[in-house]
């Protein structure tokens, strides 16, 4: 059965059109499932309600979830670069990331009894959400080239919060109507995450290997080659190309595991030969080692801010504040579309330096206002209190959807040429997750140990440590073709996600892609 909207994207012809609209709901389905943290936050406040585990006992997990993230996700960027079957890993780790979380809420026992199981189960998970981030941008890149990655990545971490904030609402109510004072099992709201594992395998196994372009998709080129049209296999007489045969148009390669000494030679279609960094010659350059610096430092600061916040609503306030927990990470994806929505119109124009401050400075504003709220709450405990510490989700949204949204265009920029993409990427996310490691585990320990208060307090200073670092040390990484493409072609930046039109283009009368459905 055809997907709907095929026939209309096949009259309009536009490149790589099918591919990018089933690339969005991924997207979508993915949110959930994409780096495991909205589930994780979700777990910690199941296991601290439903089966009375302690702030320290939740930290570890996170400790290990992270670590787990930190050790795979490098070596899941350089099995990414190299290998033709991108959608089917991705796949296979979606299934395997929610067989995690099942395991989960099946297997916990109360005060932490089996927490070693618990511990295990979060390693094999962290390991398996390693290969998303990289799994999920190489298919974008090799779609729609580094050239269209501005916009591209602008629409995917859109759909990302949305999808992600409809299964965080689906997952909450279901969760205040389960919660009993005297059957406080809400396992049950764990459901939403095989819905999202089923809708992700289902359009990721719609992108055929002829729309990905793996010289694109390992940075190797700028633009991707694969054909504006690609018929289905009823129209060439069922002939299709297997995903382990290459797209005539992607390089052969073998996986070399030279570290340090020559490069790693390539063949493109024309038979000339491209060549990619070597991994030693990638962690070399100084602006990527300043870039992941910044990223560590970052995560450090900002990853358990959200699961403190969720904390002090939900400890204590039953139902209620399990549904409060649940809001908090609503309002903050829904600010993320908005600021992931800025990314992708404004980043090619003005540079990526300016919005990544402001999501980096944004960070310890928000700890300065909680902490003042929480302050007031001791003084005048109150629904409105609540309500304001809620609302402080807004600037968790503004940063962490810029940053979400910055950091892979940024990666880009820096892996441009280099071949080395997803590997490239994979350093920025294991930097990304060993910092949220240590802020979980810190954070987690100071609200144990001194209050929340002083953890708010300590997390706040820390964050202006990657802000003052990304002024002072990062230069503007934009490229030139892609400041030029979206200067020149603001047709093609994608806007309202409302329909598909076709706009005239003034040089050559082409109607190329411009909304999504």
């Amino acid at each position: 059965m055809a997907f709907p909207g095929t026939q209309l994207l096949s009259n309009l012809r536009p490149k790589n059109a099918e591919a990018t609209v089933l690339l969005t709901w991924v997207s979508l389905f993915l949110g959930e499932l994409r780096d495991g943290l909205t589930m994780i936050n979700m777990q910690s406040i199941y296991l601290l309600i439903a089966k009375k585990y302690t702030e320290t006992q939740v930290g570890v997990l996170f400790f290990v979830f992270g670590m787990s993230q930190f050790l795979f996700q490098a070596p899941a960027g350089y099995i990414m670069d190299y290998t033709h079957k991108k959608t089917a890993v991705l796949s296979g780790v979606a299934v395997g990331t929610t067989l995690c979380t099942i395991c989960t809420a099946i297997f916990a026992t109360e005060e932490g009894g089996n927490l070693g199981l618990m511990i295990f189960i979060k390693f094999i998970q962290g390991g398996l959400t390693a290969l998303i981030p990289t799994g999920l941008n190489s298919i974008t890149q090799g779609i729609v080239g580094s050239v269209g990655m501005t916009s591209q990545v602008s629409v995917n971490e859109m759909m990302n919060h949305m999808g992600t904030s409809i299964i965080v609402i689906i997952a909450s109510v279901i969760a205040y109507f389960k919660y009993q004072d005297d059957n406080q099992d809400i396992g049950i709201m764990f459901i939403v995450s095989p819905i999202a594992c089923i809708g992700t395998v289902l359009f990721l196994t719609r992108i055929r290997p002829e729309h990905i372009d793996h010289d694109a998709a390992r940075g190797l080129t700028t633009s991707s080659e694969t054909p504006d049209f690609i018929p289905s296999a009823s129209e060439v007489g069922a002939t299709k190309l297997n995903e382990t045969d290459p797209p005539p148009s992607s390089p052969i390669v073998k996986p070399s595991f030279n570290i340090g000494f020559g490069q790693v030679p390539t063949n493109n279609a024309t038979g000339q030969p491209q060549a990619a960094l070597t991994p030693l010659e990638v962690i070399k350059d100084p602006i990527l080692v300043t870039f992941t610096s910044i990223c560590f430092l970052f995560h450090m600061a900002n990853g358990c801010i959200l699961p403190l916040v969720m904390q002090t609503l939900a400890i204590g306030n039953g139902k209620t504040g399990i549904l409060m927990s649940g809001l908090c990470i609503v309002v903050a994806q829904l600010c993320m579309v908005v600021a992931a929505k800025t990314c992708g119109d404004y980043s090619g124009k003005f540079g990526r330096k300016i919005l990544f401050l402001i999501g980096l400075f944004i960070v310890s504003l928000r700890c300065l206002i909680i902490l003042g709220l929480l302050h007031l709450r001791d003084v005048f405990p109150s629904t409105l209190v609540e309500g304001l510490i809620l609302s402080t989700q807004i600037f968790d949204g503004v940063g962490a959807g810029i940053f979400g949204t910055m950091y892979i265009l940024v990666t880009s920029d820096i892996s441009g040429g280099s071949g080395r993409f997803s590997m490239t990427l994979g350093i920025t996310s294991a930097a990304m997750s060993i910092g949220g490691t240590v802020s979980g585990y810190l954070g987690e320990y100071l609200a144990d140990e001194f209050g929340y208060n002083k953890a708010f307090l300590t997390l706040g200073a820390l964050s202006l440590i990657p802000a003052f670092l990304y002024l002072l040390a990062m230069p503007e990484t934009l490229p030139d073709y892609a400041r030029t493409s979206i200067a020149t072609n603001p047709s093609r930046q994608c806007s309202k996600m409302q329909s598909i039109e076709e706009v005239e283009d003034g040089d050559n009368g082409a109607t190329p892609y411009q909304e999504i459905v």
